[in-house]
């Protein structure tokens, strides 16, 4: 129940690695398209702008991204559904700057590092929604989230706590449940593959006008675009097994029960909305998704039998209205929980533990006009927030607390400038207040090349699990603070998109467990730079991603490498359709990483995939993982999928 240590593992970013900075951002500058510069400046700002996806994440307002300061991507639908993968895991471990590990396949327990920050230092949203995780754990339920129930996601990469809140330090991924617009639209799928994998899924959605309209605000999801009196609705529900291999590899945990440890998996979302006019919406929101999982143990035997079981569901009700031609506003409430069951069959008895983690939340939220190129953002939120455990040892208990919030910003431009600003309070009960800000700034030397910079401060409150739990909990442990800087250049052209950020993020506080006294302390400081480069655009009718972090996460206090952290990880995706075919692939790198006393092997890994339209209703796809068949592991001791072959069908219509 408690989180993995730091330990002790020295280096550094080697001077060829620096070195290739130049090299890199150049060749990924080579991308954009060679007779781009023919056309006149304001020619290409309009395509710009007419094709860079809308994000909200960056300032709680509606930009295009290319127009947003923190370093921002996003994953679109089609690019999704191009990847063919399953889950969310697999998903963001090819975007720059994001590891995960994970304690086995598919279902297993996972860790997400965003600029080398904590699990728990980085937000992960659903629909505007936060997944936080009150145990003791220090992590997110993110792997069983799977992406049939998705449309697109978006990542915001560095310290934006005076947005966000708590837990923002790393960054902040938004993911956007799929939903109603335009006419009805019914899909279904099956896929089956290797050890024993099947998935099928299905959804409707639509509207019942195709009237576009500008409703009050760009909520998270919505972006502005809706019918004039239309009711919209969305409907998407999911199944997922497979036989699993085993987890531990009995090499290293000779203790280990050499069993498959499987997954399934069942999820629903939906969504309903109703336009009043063009200006009043009112919707509510849901998602559920329970995942059912062997596992195995480094402790006990080899005929130790563990399985568990976990439920992550939200439920949201909003209100988004335009009062007048300047203000905006979005009223919500949401419901978000985490529960987690688990069984053991050991040697020495059974026995079961389980938690619930619980967050509501009150928000109100306000975009203000303050002239054609400047807006405004303010809001209060307050957040009630529980645990409750029973372990099987200890005394079962609940714990509770509440935190409230205020947060305003200003974002706009003038001639060549752009300027972002944001301040927040937070107070949250049995831990101290603290106040953020965010000051971002933009030079545009034409409609195609920017130059940007950031400083901000953060914070992270430490889990209730943390403060509390039997044995492990200390209740005098203070917040995390962090400062972060950042200059960076950008590319925007067209659907080319390259960005280059130089990063400084420096911790203080840091949450750590204490193995001399085997409780929780503010007993370490953390401290991580580097260089991040991402890259998206069309070369030769080739769709490219491509992506490289070059990072040194470290101990502050000690110059050790942080536990698992990669200093070199890299990603190259592709795609291209040839008529009726379609073809794709990735390939990423994650550099070696300490983890304990034993040193983690650096490895990349290539996937290849493939799609056929039939007709215009009907597609076969398929897909290898792991061409090779590479052997490697993000957490010393547990195994990761061997090459696996799967294929399907998808209906339309």
């Amino acid at each position: 129940m408690f989180p993995s240590r730091f330990t002790a593992a020295r280096g550094s970013l080697s001077l060829h690695a620096i070195g290739l900075q130049p090299l890199v951002f150049a060749v990924l500058a080579g991308a954009a398209p060679v007779g781009a510069m023919a056309q006149s400046a304001d020619a290409a700002s309009r395509a710009d702008a007419s094709l860079a996806p809308v994000v909200v994440t960056a300032a709680r307002v509606a930009q295009s991204q290319t127009d947003a300061l923190p370093f921002t991507t996003v994953i679109t639908a089609e690019q999704i559904r191009a990847s063919q993968a399953i889950d969310l895991p697999t998903l963001l471990r090819r975007e720059a700057g994001i590891q995960f590990t994970q304690t086995g396949g598919i279902g297993q327990a996972s860790g997400l590092f965003v600029r080398g920050a904590d699990t728990r230092q980085t937000l992960v949203l659903l629909d505007g929604v936060p997944l936080t995780k009150q145990d003791a754990t220090g992590t997110v339920s993110i792997e069983h989230l799977m992406l049939d129930q998705i449309d697109h996601i978006e990542i915001v990469r560095g310290n934006i706590s005076s947005i966000y809140g708590s837990s923002a330090i790393g960054g902040v991924v938004q993911i956007f449940t799929r939903r109603g617009q335009g006419p009805a639209r019914i899909t279904a799928e099956a896929e089956v593959g290797s050890r024993g994998t099947t998935r099928i899924a299905a959804g409707i959605s639509g509207s019942t006008s195709n009237l576009a309209g500008t409703t009050a605000t760009a909520a998270p999801g919505e972006a502005g675009a809706n019918a004039a009196g239309g009711f919209h609705y969305a409907l998407n529900a999911s199944r997922f097994g497979t036989s699993g291999f085993s987890a531990l590899n009995p090499a290293q945990v000779p203790t280990a029960n050499p069993d498959r440890d499987g997954y399934r998996n069942g999820s629903v979302s939906g969504a309903i909305s109703k336009d009043f006019g063009r200006d009043h919406q009112v919707g509510a929101k849901f998602s559920a998704t329970q995942g059912k999982f062997d596992f195995d143990s480094t402790f006990g035997v080899p005929t130790d039998v563990h399985a568990g079981r976990t439920t992550v569901s939200t439920a949201s009700i909003y209100s988004q209205d335009r009062f007048n031609e300047s203000w905006t506003s979005r009223l919500s409430y949401a419901d978000s929980r985490d529960r987690n069951t688990n069984r053991y069959d050991t040697s020495f008895g059974n026995y079961d533990d389980r938690y619930q983690s619980r967050t509501r939340m009150l928000q109100w939220t306000n975009d203000i006009t303050l002239a054609s190129a400047w807006h405004a953002t303010a809001g209060v939120e307050r957040q009630w927030q529980s645990l409750s455990v029973d372990d099987g040892f200890n005394p079962a208990f609940d714990i509770n607390r509440n935190a409230n919030s205020i947060f305003a910003g200003v974002q706009g431009q003038v001639g060549a400038h752009q300027l972002q600003v944001n301040l927040r309070h937070d107070q949250t009960d049995r831990v101290d207040s603290a106040s953020t800000g965010y000051l971002g700034y933009g030079y545009l030397f034409n409609p195609r090349w920017k130059a940007l910079a950031s400083i901000a401060t953060g914070f992270a409150v430490p889990p209730l699990g943390y403060l509390y739990y039997p044995g492990f909990g200390n209740p005098d442990l203070k917040a995390e603070h962090s400062r972060s800087g950042e200059v960076g250049l950008q590319y925007a052209y067209e659907a080319t998109l390259i960005r280059a950020a130089l990063f400084d993020t420096r911790t203080r506080e840091q949450l750590q467990f204490d193995t001399t006294t085997f409780t929780f302390g503010n007993i370490a400081r953390a401290r991580n730079r580097g260089l991040e480069v991402s890259a998206n655009g069309t070369v030769a009718e080739t769709a490219l991603r491509a992506s490289l972090t070059l990072q040194d996460p470290r101990d502050a206090s000690t110059g050790e490498r942080l536990r698992r952290r990669a200093q070199t990880l890299a990603s190259l995706s592709a795609s291209r359709s040839f008529g009726a075919w379609q073809y794709g692939g990735d390939l990423g790198f994650t550099g070696s990483r300490p983890d304990g006393a034993a040193q983690l092997g650096a490895y990349g890994v290539a996937n290849i995939n493939a799609r056929y339209r039939i007709s215009k209703a009907v597609e076969l796809f398929g897909r290898v993982e792991n061409l090779f068949d590479r052997r490697y592991q993000t957490a010393y001791g547990f195994n990761q999928a061997p090459r696996g072959v799967f294929a399907g069908i998808r209906w339309e219509g």
